[in-house]
């Protein structure tokens, strides 16, 4: 792949992580895989970028003063810890196996982004509320580096169906997140060796565009469009996998 590819896609994947807190693996993965690298190889590509993306992304987020921390701080640790399995469970799994689990996530995001939170969480118990949060970066933090897509496909549903908050808020926290997950997963995969470091610096280095672009536009979305958003934004990749693994 050209310079110019990467880049673009990467612009593309900075967006994404922008609006919709989503590290941008799930454009960088199946696009990798469209441009003939391994499944395996598309995650390292993508979890290195999500590096870049992130980091900028916490820090424009940091700047307007839109990162819930007290809320952040619980998805991050769990986060943290539940990556660092990501390079053995790639290692273990056969690429269709991964790209099955990517779709099932990809369905369960999206039933639970289209339904409303029909769970009344206690926000005084922040005891109770800081263990859900950990179990869902730590679930998260599991499976989403072992797909390559960061965390926010999962992130983002969860938290605003589980906790009761609109998707657009919780996308800082999202990113916020994907720091951590980003650097566990991408030391364990590159253990493994399945980090194309040239392909995911430029991919990296460009999305920082697209961040900022991303967060943009973010600011000017209602939380109902955004919802929207992030509904067909899981149609589209649903429809690309499917068409992925068809071929």
């Amino acid at each position: 792949m050209d310079i110019i590819t990467l880049a673009f896609y990467g612009i593309l994947a900075g967006i994404l992580a922008g609006v919709f807190g989503i590290g941008g693996g799930t454009l960088i993965v199946p696009a990798m895989i469209f441009f003939g690298f391994d499944i395996k190889n598309a995650i390292g590509i993508s979890a290195m970028q999500m590096i870049f993306s992130s980091i900028y992304g916490t820090y424009l987020n940091i700047k307007a003063k839109t990162l819930n921390f007290e809320i952040a701080k619980f998805v991050a640790m769990g986060g943290l810890v539940g990556a660092a399995f990501s390079g053995f469970i790639v290692n273990s799994l056969q690429p269709i196996y991964l790209e099955i689990i990517f779709i099932l996530v990809c369905i369960y995001s999206l039933i639970k982004n289209i339904k409303k939170n029909n769970m009344q969480t206690n926000t005084r118990n922040n005891t109770y509320k800081g263990i859900i949060l950990f179990g869902i970066g730590f679930t998260t933090g599991i499976f989403a580096i072992s797909l390559g897509i960061g965390g926010g496909l999962i992130i983002v549903p969860a938290i605003a169906y589980y906790i009761g908050i609109p998707t657009k808020q919780v996308v800082p926290i999202s990113l916020f997140f994907v720091i951590f997950s980003s650097l566990s997963g991408t030391i364990s995969l590159a253990i493994n060796n399945y980090v194309n470091y040239k392909e995911g610096a430029i991919v990296g280095i460009f999305s920082l565009i697209g961040v900022y672009l991303g967060i943009q536009i973010n600011k000017k979305i209602s939380n109902k469009h955004h919802k929207n958003a992030v509904t067909i934004l899981y149609i589209i990749v649903l429809f690309i996998m499917i068409k992925n693994i068809i071929s």
